[in-house]
């Protein structure tokens, strides 16, 4: 039987890809994922090669951001509502088109600010309505027993996009030019609309009511959020780590680089290590499953006090190295468990819409967390804000762990959902919330 072959595949480490619209779709995600690794490199150096400054860098990269905090609730509703793969599909297609016009732009021309805003606010757009409509995929093209095994997979491309995309960036740049590598981006948004056009997965709508507003339905996918503790408690801690842990690590980290690790060099090799370590914490995820998700990817993230721990005291570029790893590492189990976690525990009807909650809530304090970050480092100093990150994050650790709901969640499905049913989804704003810090990092990174 179909179910005993696939029940062998997840004793393989990539028994996975089996399923063909699994390999499609990974084909397509892991292609984007570098393209995406590309893009702040790309994007800094185009603006830079035509006299911009640091703060318009800042501005072209934050177009490519800003536009998440005002579609993403609407975007939910209209996977919903109409369909998630034919939403991706169209997201693509917008992303591939604004790329491909400023990589043309760039190759015969000099554009302006403006050029590089209003494009890269399209991209922006793009991976908004992408973002809830991708969640909902993967369970749709393998099965309940592979379900852990392709989030793990998923997971593993993302960090390995950005450990081989900005390499890639960085070639194309130095040898033919900005143009042709956001035509590569462009080009990768190609390929992921092409695997999308490929799948076997229908056409028709995956729930929500057409005959209902959509104010309505944003306010069911918001009850939906809101009546489930484990969820809402663990976006909310997501969502003040973004506050109160990342800028820490990101901004003053690099602060630390500068006086003590060897400036960018030394910084770079523990950035390299934390997104090796993620990478190697979800390719370990392909074979281990925890009986009890959340507790373990709780658990997971105390390697983020020891970074903020190691740069606080100043220790060597070894150590601070090897704590690099560790918070990675924690990122790279985290992810999986929550993903899947989601998918298994949420009924389909508005799993979209919780997602876009999700990826609101975990990712809508980050940017003010970078603003304000300069004058918590002023008021209680650089070491002071470090030690805050540390502390703040056990503390949540410990809060979040205290709910029975959240400690005690098991890996199995909830009896009121059909294990790896078409419409179950992933919730991966918290998760993912690593992928922004992420590219924040090479910003603002001396």
């Amino acid at each position: 039987m179909p179910g005993h072959r696939y029940g062998r595949d997840v004793h393989r480490w990539l028994g996975v890809l089996a399923h063909r619209d699994f390999r499609l779709y990974f084909i397509g995600r892991a292609t984007s994922f570098i393209g995406t690794g590309m893009l702040p490199v790309a994007l800094s150096f185009a603006v830079l090669e035509r006299g911009g400054s640091v703060a318009q860098v800042g501005w072209v990269l934050s177009a490519d951001v800003f536009p998440l905090a005002l579609f993403l609730l609407v975007a939910g509703v209209m996977a919903d509502r109409i369909n998630r793969r034919a939403v991706m599909l169209g997201a693509d297609v917008l992303r591939c088109a604004a790329q491909g016009v400023l990589a043309w732009w760039l190759l015969t021309g000099r554009p302006p600010l403006w050029g590089f805003l209003v494009l890269e606010f399209t991209v922006g757009i793009g991976t908004a309505f992408f973002t809830p409509a991708s969640t909902g995929l993967i369970p749709q093209v393998t099965t309940e027993y592979t379900l852990h095994q392709a989030n793990a997979l998923n997971g593993a491309a993302q960090w390995g996009g950005t450990l081989v995309g900005p390499a890639i960036a960085g070639a194309l740049v130095a040898s033919v030019g900005t143009g042709w590598a956001i035509a590569a981006d462009a080009a990768s948004y190609a390929v992921s609309a092409a695997c999308l056009a490929s799948l076997r997965v229908g056409w028709s709508g995956v729930g929500g009511e057409a005959k209902e507003t959509l104010g309505a339905q944003l306010v069911a996918g918001w009850h939906a959020f809101r009546s489930r503790t484990w969820l809402w408690s663990v976006v909310t801690q997501f969502g003040t780590l973004g506050l109160l842990v990342f800028p820490p690590f990101f901004v003053l980290g690099a602060l630390v680089a500068k006086q003590s690790l060897g400036g960018a060099v030394g910084w770079g090799v523990v950035l390299a290590c934390q997104g090796a370590g993620a990478t190697i914490g979800a390719v370990a995820m392909l074979r281990v499953q925890p009986r009890r998700p959340m507790l373990a990817g709780e658990l997971a993230m105390l390697g983020w006090s020891v970074i903020l721990v190691a740069l606080a005291i100043r220790a060597p570029t070894p150590v601070v190295a090897v704590a690099g790893f560790l918070s990675g590492l924690g990122f790279g189990i985290f992810g999986p468990v929550w993903d899947t976690t989601m998918q298994r525990q949420l009924p389909p009807e508005v799993l979209s819409r919780a997602s876009a909650y999700d990826w609101f809530g975990s990712m809508v304090l980050l940017p003010i967390g970078f603003v304000v970050e300069g004058w918590i480092s002023s008021w209680i100093g650089v070491d002071g804000a470090l030690w805050l990150g540390a502390t703040w994050l056990l503390a949540t650790i410990a809060a979040v762990l205290g709910i029975p709901s959240v400690r005690r969640m098991s890996n199995t499905p909830s009896p009121d959902l059909e294990p790896g049913g078409p419409g179950a989804v992933t919730l991966a704003g918290a998760g993912d919330l690593a992928l922004g810090a992420a590219a924040a990092a090479r910003a603002v990174a001396p």
